[in-house]
């Protein structure tokens, strides 16, 4: 069966999205469109260019998450500055290792820009400071920058979805007319975005499913606000959510798998080989028990 597949944000959590492309696998299921946010985006952009649930096992497993946090060499020895970074550049790390990294793994699939994708096949949401808005790339590349897709880095765009807020620096992007635009995590605005792939105009070309890596009850909650920090939280949190539940409100029964991984931080990098492969597990037994009741 013929799907479309939309990841959501989440950090190191993603591990579980390994789980859910295997039971997917197992039940021949078969992503033809794939979109995402932060975390979700680096799946996404390796979906699309081909790689294959195993392979993307053998890579995330063996990977050390912490080889890609860079900072400045005077940075490491002196920690402090590590904070006035951010006080600076808006975030603790540069992110080029990060970018690398998924530039090579595209390059091995021989996708380098959006031309080596077919049209419409991935879609990543990055929200813009700059003018206050969520964006979709490669979508609105052309219609807000008046740069081309056809010319512009896959890899760059994933690295500005997944830009967690004050982890990773922004990126700096330039339109047409030098004008700059600071560019991070697309889940600030919209952690799964589901309405890429469906419209209330046009029925569905395939079946969407949304995969989720809070649990149901944390997605949905009306949090109790009794405290600056708990309204800090709830503040972050509406701020994620409130386009997408404006969005699931109006579709009955949306395809969402929730993948219950709210035990783990999102910015945990020292993540152990054997939470990873509970994350991975947890993913396989949502997804297929959602099969299941769904399909």
């Amino acid at each position: 069966m013929k799907i479309d597949a939309v990841f959501s944000g989440g950090g190191v959590k993603a591990f579980a999205f390994l789980g859910a492309l295997e039971a997917l696998e197992n039940k021949n299921y078969q992503i033809v469109r794939a979109a995402g946010s932060s975390a979700g985006a680096i799946v996404a952009g390796l979906l699309a260019a081909g790689y294959k649930v195993n392979e993307l096992n053998q890579i995330m497993l063996s990977k050390d998450l912490k080889v890609l946090l860079d900072s400045t060499k005077l940075e490491k020895y002196l920690p402090f500055l590590k904070w006035l970074s951010l006080y600076r550049s808006f975030g603790l790390y540069k992110g080029h290792l990060f970018e690398k990294w998924i530039e090579d793994l595209l390059a091995d699939k021989g996708v380098y820009t959006f031309a080596d994708l077919e049209r419409d096949q991935l879609k990543l949401t990055v929200a813009d400071l700059s003018i206050g808005r969520l964006v979709v790339l490669p979508d609105d590349l052309q219609q807000v920058y008046g740069l081309s897709p056809e010319r512009f880095s896959v890899a760059k765009a994933i690295r500005m979805s997944a830009g967690l807020p004050y982890f990773f620096r922004p990126i700096k992007l330039y339109d047409q007319e030098a004008k700059k635009h600071l560019m991070v995590d697309g889940a600030l605005l919209s952690s799964l975005p589901l309405w890429l792939f469906k419209s209330p105009d046009q029925k569905a070309i395939r079946p969407v499913i949304g995969f989720q890596l809070q649990s149901k009850e944390k997605y949905f909650t009306n949090f109790n606000i009794n405290n600056g920090l708990q309204f800090s939280k709830t503040l972050i949190g509406t701020m994620r959510h409130a386009q997408d539940l404006r969005y699931i409100s109006k579709h009955e029964q949306p395809n969402i798998v929730f993948l219950d991984t709210d035990h783990v931080s999102v910015a945990d990098f020292s993540l152990s080989r054997q939470v990873r492969e509970e994350l991975i597990e947890t993913g396989k037994e949502k997804t297929t028990q959602f099969l299941i009741r769904s399909f």
